[in-house]
């Protein structure tokens, strides 16, 4: 039953209902120990934390995103659906581990389920490429899980952003805007542990699902005339960009790029010595600029929109190519000890 919410001004109280409820559901689950008996993240080589952390985040923010949407805007059922059914076969993954095929199977069922019960009138192969993207943006946001309170606060301005466009914007969409905003808010509840020093992680249960509503409600609003193609993609740029370059230097460098590893932009930060907090805060700045940009763009000329979204994109390469800078400095002040001691023997 659609609940009577009467005004965009609401999602300020849904954002405060999600975040609150989510956060009182990690509390628990700390408190009574539960989170370590769901499912703990065991440092390895790809972690940049040293001790054993509880990684159920997504046990507060999907439940909450999720019931949210189905009473708040009952029309996008399936995305709730797909998200849950995502959340629960990431949760079997958190904590037994499942084959690659099977966690891509559980993917790509989601996506496609999405595009074919609600299909676009454009060309078959435009929608492959955007179900594609969507894809690639369930398992980015795995991939950016790495670092204290990177993909919270992604969530949180990624999907904050996605609420006002949907609100405020040139075409707006009540029941789309509500549900990006209790997104929003759950992700803020799951913040509030998060941000560093981390009491938990978000998980495979908590991320997966995540990317598919990043991309789910993306294509949404662009099916329903919200916002252009371009939206989603600068939104959630940061993320985009990180994990995307990053990809393509481990496939030119002919590594496996399944494995974990810690080349990530932000991984690096933190390990040539800007900690978790400031990295998360510089994301954060960045992050906000990007959906600001995004979000004042909306009704400007489409020319005008592409101009904005290649600076954008050359403004990100350009803070790229200063991380990767920073980083062989880094790498040849740690090499020189050891070529003093050698030279010394």
């Amino acid at each position: 039953m659609h609940l009577p919410i009467s005004s965009s001004s609401s999602a300020v109280w849904i954002v405060l209902a999600c975040c609150a409820l989510c956060a009182a559901i990690l509390a628990f689950l700390l408190k009574s120990g539960l989170a370590w008996r769901l499912a703990t993240d065991i440092p390895n080589e790809r972690s940049l934390h040293a001790r054993p952390t509880p990684r159920v985040g997504g046990w507060g923010v999907v439940p909450v995103a999720v019931l949210a949407m189905l009473l708040l805007s009952p029309s996008l059922w399936l995305i709730a659906l797909g998200a849950a059914f995502l959340a629960a076969v990431s949760q079997i993954d958190d904590r037994r581990g499942l084959p690659a095929r099977v966690r891509f199977a559980a993917h790509f069922l989601a996506v496609v389920a999405m595009v074919v019960v609600y299909p676009s009138p454009v060309p078959w192969w435009c929608l492959a490429g955007l179900a594609f993207l969507m894809l690639w943006l369930v398992n980015l946001y795995n991939f950016m899980d790495g670092a204290d309170g990177l993909a919270g606060g992604m969530a949180l301005f990624g999907f904050g952003a996605y609420a006002v466009a949907a609100l405020y914007g040139p075409a707006p969409m009540p029941e789309l805007g509500w549900a990006c905003a209790a997104v929003a808010g759950a992700a803020a509840g799951f913040l509030l542990f998060n941000f560093h020093p981390a009491k938990i992680f978000l998980g495979d249960a908590g991320s997966i699902p995540a990317g598919f509503l990043a991309g789910a409600l993306g294509y949404w609003g662009w099916r329903g005339g919200v916002w252009p193609v371009w939206f989603p993609a600068l939104v959630f740029s940061p993320f985009i960009g990180d994990a995307s370059v990053t990809l393509i230097r481990r496939l030119l460098r002919g590594e496996k790029f399944w494995q974990a590893h810690r080349e990530h932009y932000y991984q690096r930060m933190v390990r040539f010595g800007i900690g978790h907090a400031a990295t998360a805060l510089a994301w954060y700045l960045v992050m906000f600029a990007g959906t600001v940009l995004a979000v004042w763009a909306l009704d400007r000329p489409a020319t005008l929109q592409w101009e904005l979204v290649a600076a954008w994109a050359a403004v990100l390469l350009v803070m790229g190519a200063a991380i990767d800078a920073r980083w062989r400095s880094f790498q040849n002040l740690s090499r020189k000890p050891e070529v003093d001691a050698d030279a010394s023997q």
